[in-house]
């Protein structure tokens, strides 16, 4: 594991826990110090733990900042040119191009667990972190499907359920439903700041609730939100025209009910999917068109929830 902070820490705990044998580096002093008090195997020599995992074929897990993915992958290029690669950022395609410059013969699987909180750091993590959250691991049309195969399992032994997906189609819906919030939080957060002390005595449920995630290092969001900027501005685009339009009808015939209206069939269309009854889906990895049949699988919103040998096993709601 490079980097220790909340996600890398908390693989580190959750795949200890599935026992798996672990290690990791980090150049954050403060995080390495607090897993070796824990009792893990950490240090601040990223080289070395990469020449470690060189030399025993292990699993390398890239859990640094996307500003700092670059620097890491020349690294890995140096240490473990020909290890099993992943990595935990929430930008897909910019850490795929990163790693097929910089570590080309690394066999690289790209990969996003869906689990977090606006804390950060060693000591914000735990070992069920990702306990029934979403995990993509990408699919491309290049992807070795053995080393997609041991990602994978890797995600299910700490407890999420695996989406397979292309860079592409991740980042896309990522900034729908991760980065457009991180923005409309800090929005709804500065607006009602500017209220000054008495809005701040109001704020209850609703504020502090569409607020929570401003709260995040503002470095990491930066880095996420600007790190798709591909992806994001034409989702950016699509709330403020959502919003403009709010704006006109409220000023012309002071009615909301079409936004609002269509704000809460969203929400419900979120629940009903979360409440559907699955049906099972098989796709042997094996097949010609297995990468095919994975993306489909991800794309009609399924999941992975246990692999064999040579078949992921999986449900669509």
């Amino acid at each position: 594991m490079i980097g220790l902070g909340l996600i890398g820490g908390s693989v580190l705990r959750a795949a200890a826990a599935a026992g798996r044998r672990v290690w990791g580096a980090t150049t954050a002093e403060a995080d390495a110090e607090a897993a070796v008090v824990e009792g893990f195997d950490a240090s601040t020599d990223v080289a070395a733990a990469l020449r470690t995992a060189a030399e025993r074929d292990a699993l390398v897990v890239l859990a640094v900042p996307l500003t700092a993915i670059e620097e890491v992958l020349r690294t890995v290029g140096e240490c473990a040119p020909s290890c099993l690669l992943t990595d935990v950022t929430s930008v897909k395609t910019g850490v795929l191009t990163a790693a097929r410059a910089f570590a080309p013969n690394a066999r690289f699987v790209g990969g996003h667990p869906m689990a977090g909180t606006a804390e950060s750091g060693w000591r914000a993590g735990g070992a069920t972190l990702f306990d029934g959250a979403a995990w993509v691991v990408c699919v491309e049309d290049d992807t070795d499907l053995a080393a997609w195969a041991e990602v994978a399992r890797l995600a299910l032994d700490v407890g999420a359920h695996v989406v397979p997906l292309t860079a592409s189609t991740h980042d896309e819906a990522v900034a729908r439903i991760s980065h457009l919030p991180h923005l409309l939080a800090a929005v709804l957060a500065a607006v009602g700041a500017d209220g000054g002390p008495v809005a701040m005595a109001l704020a209850a449920g609703s504020y502090t609730d569409g607020t929570r995630v401003a709260a995040t290092r503002p470095e990491l969001v930066r880095a996420m939100t600007e790190g798709n900027r591909e992806a994001l501005l034409p989702v950016l685009d699509e709330a403020l025209g959502r919003l403009g339009a709010m704006r006109g009808s409220l000023a012309s015939t002071g009615g909301l009910a079409v936004s609002i209206n269509s704000g809460h069939e969203g929400a419900r269309a979120l629940a009903e999917a979360r409440q559907a009854t699955p049906s099972g889906v098989r796709v042997t990895l094996s097949a010609p068109d297995a990468r095919d049949g994975l993306r489909a699988l991800g794309e009609r919103g399924g999941r992975i929830t246990s692999l064999t040998a040579d078949t992921a096993i999986g449900e669509v709601r």
